[in-house]
């Protein structure tokens, strides 16, 4: 099993949107989040146009489309990038793929875009991404108490946090 990333094209609209709007996929992912065919376009427009600020990537298992994840710039002088938007098709959970996926982003974050510091967040009820999260390196540095409103109940955001010097020299 081979998994690669690769920056999202608009062929890629369509599974990005059915993949973000699947039953066991969506409540996990920011409730803001892209979610239409013409907001994804766009986003994927974004990322080709702005290719070191901003970026949607796939996530490929033996050159078949099974996820996504996505960055931002935060802060172009310290060289910050947010992270999110990890989601990876149900059909191909279970493997790992998404451990091997954020390690192949950290790297071309931080080796080929420059960045020093990757941060994410995760909803606290999401314990599938908050052990991924760790698992891929990322140390957890604090609590958002009750910072969101999802399905009208307040809910805890995980912060992680991920410097260069925390990857192993590749």
């Amino acid at each position: 099993m081979t998994v690669t990333i690769r920056r999202a094209t608009p062929e890629d609209v369509r599974f990005l949107a059915e993949l973000v709007s699947h039953e066991d996929v969506e409540p996990f992912l920011a409730s803001v989040r892209a979610k239409e065919d013409g907001e994804i376009r766009a986003e994927v427009e974004r990322s080709q146009e702005e290719p070191d600020a901003f970026g949607v990537f796939l996530i490929e298992v033996d050159g078949v489309r099974a996820g996504t994840m996505r960055f931002e710039r935060a802060n172009l002088r310290s060289r910050i990038a947010n992270l999110g938007g990890l989601a990876v098709h149900p059909d191909f959970r279970g493997r790992r793929i998404a451990d091997e996926a954020a390690r192949l982003f950290q790297r071309h974050l931080v080796d080929d875009l420059g960045f020093h510091r990757l941060q994410l967040e995760v909803y606290a009820f999401n314990e599938r991404a908050l052990v991924h999260a760790e698992r891929s390196g990322f140390t957890r540095e604090g609590v958002r108490r009750k910072a969101y409103l999802r399905d009208g109940e307040w809910v805890d955001g995980v912060l992680f946090g991920l410097v260069a010097e925390d990857l192993e020299p590749g």
